[in-house]
C-alpha cells in the first residue's frame, strides 16, 4: 500500500470522528473527493429532479470527472486536515 493510500485510508476512519459536522457544501465535497478516489469516473444516470439529495451528490461527484485517483486523494486528506481543526 503506498504512503499516499494510507494516509488517505486514515483520513477516512477520521471524517467520522471531526470535532464539528461540516456544512452541506463540505459534506459534498468530502462524498465527492471520496467516491472519486475510491471508484473513478461518476456512471450511471443522474438522479430524477424529485431526488435532490442524489442529484447533488451525483452533480459534486460528477464535477471531478477526469481527475486523478492520486489528485482526489491528496485533496481528501487536506480537506480532513483542514477540519480537524
Amino acid at each position: 500500500m503506498s504512503d499516499l493510500q494510507a494516509r488517505f485510508e486514515a483520513a477516512v476512519a477520521e471524517s467520522k470522528q471531526l470535532p464539528e459536522r461540516p456544512d452541506n457544501l463540505t459534506l459534498l465535497r468530502i462524498y465527492a473527493l471520496y467516491k472519486q478516489g475510491t471508484e473513478g469516473d461518476v456512471t450511471g444516470a443522474r438522479p430524477g429532479m424529485t431526488d435532490f439529495v442524489g442529484r447533488a451528490k451525483y452533480d459534486a461527484w460528477e464535477m471531478l470527472k477526469g481527475k486523478s485517483k492520486e489528485e482526489v486523494q491528496q485533496a481528501y486528506v487536506e480537506l480532513i486536515e483542514g477540519l480537524k481543526g
